[in-house]
């Protein structure tokens, strides 16, 4: 991605499943690496295995310099075999307490950083800021979720450093809608782009272990965010929910949100007010009441 996104705006790469490439400024950030190949099984811990679906649309050797990953929690498909092999040791990993242990125990990233929940870490590059919140998330209903890693959310906050905020983006991670999300309401009234972990992921026995297109239009409720990007859906056998149940909810009247759909292999540039297209102004809204991206060259 040789162009810079314009001055306040962020340019986001789809690769696949939950991981995106986001540059903003100088800053170039790396979301839940997924690079399993299709028909290859991601661990999701207890013995149970999934088949990815569909191919990133990078590999990881075309990765450009990153200045860190967030990671929403330790699953097979949001840090898998390839991500662990695959980048450099010394990259910052801003991720929970859990992971944190864990991959700095384990597997040698001596520069992953454990947030616990509302806790944050700043990243500067040049004369871009990036502030990293830690946000409630709950991977599992009831009992089940000590059963799966913890997981978290996380607010990513934009500017210059020592600056204001210019965007604001919500990643939710893998979570359930519960009452803790509602602080996320409290806290953070203006989010300009939240990026939801939909899909419906379900184990066996029925068991939901991230949000659905109800629950996905639920959480959008909650937070009146001005666009939404989903991701985290169809990539997996154990996701049930498609793309296709979230836009339908979408699409009904009253949702208090544009929908941003960045197809896999495609970029999108957003600022504060939403997609914009390569002259600045926002793009026109698809007959699906989505936003378009622009496809990665």
């Amino acid at each position: 991605m040789p162009i810079p996104p314009p001055p306040g705006a962020a340019e986001i790469l789809f690769v696949g499943n939950a991981t995106l490439l986001i540059r903003y400024g100088d800053l170039t950030l790396l979301t839940d690496p997924n690079f399993l190949h299709r028909g290859q099984y991601a661990y999701l811990g207890k013995g149970l295995l999934s088949r990815r679906r569909t191919e990133p649309a990078l590999r990881i050797g075309d990765l450009p310099e990153l200045d860190a990953v967030v990671l929403s929690h330790l699953h097979g498909d949001h840090w898998d075999r390839v991500a662990r092999r695959g980048l450099p040791r010394h990259l910052p990993i801003v991720t929970t307490p859990h992971a944190s242990r864990r991959l700095q125990g384990l597997h040698g990233f001596s520069r992953a950083t454990g947030l616990p929940t509302w806790h944050d870490h700043v990243l500067v590059r040049g004369a871009s800021q990036v502030r990293i919140t830690a946000l409630p998330g709950r991977h599992g209903p009831g009992p089940v979720n000590f059963l799966l890693p913890p997981v978290m959310g996380s607010l990513l906050e934009f500017g210059e450093p020592g600056g204001q905020v210019r965007l604001r983006i919500y990643v939710s991670g893998d979570t359930l809608v519960f009452p803790g999300l509602r602080e996320i309401a409290r806290v953070c009234p203006d989010i300009h782009l939240a990026v939801l972990h939909l899909g419906g992921t379900t184990l066996p026995g029925g068991l939901l272990v991230t949000m659905d297109a109800l629950q996905g239009a639920d959480l959008v409720s909650l937070l009146r965010p001005r666009h939404v990007l989903p991701v985290h859906y169809d990539d997996y056998t154990v996701m049930k929910s498609p793309l296709s149940d979230f836009l339908r909810e979408a699409a009904r009247p009253g949702f208090p949100a544009g929908v941003v759909h960045c197809r896999r292999g495609e970029r999108v540039t957003v600022d504060a007010t939403g997609p914009v297209a390569p002259d600045g102004p926002a793009t026109p809204d698809g007959p699906d009441g989505s936003r378009g991206g622009r496809a990665a060259s």
